[in-house]
């Protein structure tokens, strides 16, 4: 009887198996890194694309900040203007004003009657003067009152004062500054006739 001897070629087989598993694992494993790094470079190159879209929205909000504190900065200097501007018209329509109330007062000063002081504040102006009789002070006063660019002229004060050796009455008034009103156009001044009243034909 012939006897077949197989282990060498089961040993070459599970060999054969063994090969074919140990490459087929180090292909998986190769098949994993590549995997692994191919992920690690998609994840990557988005990070760095996120980082350098983040830089870009940085330099520009610290340009927008930059635009917005110039703007700030300018307009405050606008407003530091505007307010030198309305500061200098103050002035000027105060001088013309002060011009104004110094040639009214003198206007309707009578005679016999002298000032010593004039202050303003705001529209109110206080005088005070001498006048050689009670009647010149009440002169003043309807004189001032009358003014289209004074009002409200009222007596605060009067006492008897020896000036030089001579008797006079020392008074106290105040005056507010009022700007005349327009003169009413022809128009205005035409009456309005009433309701129903016919209309004559020109």
């Amino acid at each position: 009887m012939i006897r077949i001897n197989l282990l060498p070629h089961r040993e070459m087989k599970r060999a054969a198996q063994q090969r074919s598993f140990i490459i087929a694992a180090v292909a998986m494993l190769a098949l994993g890194v590549g995997v692994v790094f191919l992920v690690h470079g998609v994840l990557s190159s988005r990070i760095d694309g996120q980082q350098a879209r983040n830089k870009f929205l940085d330099q520009e909000i610290a340009s927008l900040d930059k635009q917005i504190e110039e703007i700030r900065r300018l307009r405050d200097q606008t407003q530091q203007l505007l307010a030198r501007k309305r500061v200098v018209e103050t002035l000027q329509s105060n001088r013309a004003e002060v011009v104004q109330l110094f040639d009214q007062i003198a206007r309707q000063l009578p005679d016999g009657v002298y000032l010593r002081n004039i202050k303003q504040t705001g529209t109110k102006v206080n005088i005070v003067g001498l006048a050689q009789s009670n009647a010149r002070v009440s002169t003043l006063l309807r004189n001032l009152e009358s003014s289209p660019w004074l009002d409200n002229a009222s007596l605060v004060e009067i006492k008897v004062a020896t000036v030089n050796n001579q008797r006079l009455n020392e008074f106290n008034m105040n005056v507010d500054v009022a700007r005349p009103k327009p003169e009413p156009t022809a128009a205005a001044k035409k009456p309005v006739p009433p309701a129903g009243t016919p209309v004559p034909a020109k």
